[in-house]
C-alpha cells in the first residue's frame, strides 16, 4: 500500500474552502511562500508528528500555517478563516480512501512582523491533523 501526501491531502481540503479561498484565492502554498508572492496567502508545511506501524495509512502530523497579509487585521482575518475551516473537522473525504480524519489546533495564532520582509505580516498557527493517507 503507498502512503498519500499528507501536503498534498491538506491542500486539495483547503482549496475548498470557499471562506478561505474568498481572502487568498488560490494562494495557498507548500512549503513556503514563493518570493514577491501577492498577498493575502497561506503557507504551510509539516514539522514532524506522529504515525503507527500497526494502521499505516493513518497519519498525524504537526502542521505549520502561517497566514500572510500586508497589514496584521487582514493577516488575522485570513488565519480566522483558517481556523474556522480546520479546528474541529471531522472526516473530510479529499480523495476515494483518503481525507482529514479530524484536525485540532495545537498553538493559538500568534500575530508576527517579518523582520526580513518589509510590509509583510503573519499569523503564525499549528495544528494536529489526522490524516487517512491510503
Amino acid at each position: 500500500m503507498a502512503i498519500a501526501d499528507t501536503n498534498a491531502i491538506i491542500k486539495t481540503y483547503l482549496d475548498t474552502c470557499t471562506t478561505l479561498t474568498a481572502l487568498v484565492s488560490t494562494r495557498i502554498y507548500c512549503p513556503r511562500l514563493p518570493e514577491n508572492a501577492v498577498l493575502p496567502a497561506v503557507s504551510f508545511f509539516t514539522r514532524g508528528g506522529t504515525s503507527t506501524p500497526y494502521i499505516p495509512g493513518i497519519i498525524s502530523p504537526s502542521v505549520q500555517f502561517d497566514c500572510w497579509a500586508d497589514n496584521p487585521i487582514t493577516a488575522r482575518q485570513v488565519y480566522r478563516a483558517l481556523y474556522d475551516n480546520l479546528q474541529g473537522k471531522q472526516n473530510i473525504a479529499t480523495g476515494s480512501t483518503q481525507g482529514i480524519i479530524s484536525a485540532i489546533e495545537e498553538v493559538q495564532g500568534q500575530d508576527l512582523v517579518d523582520n526580513e520582509i518589509p510590509n509583510y505580516f503573519k499569523v503564525l498557527t499549528f495544528f494536529n491533523i489526522m490524516i487517512r493517507a491510503e
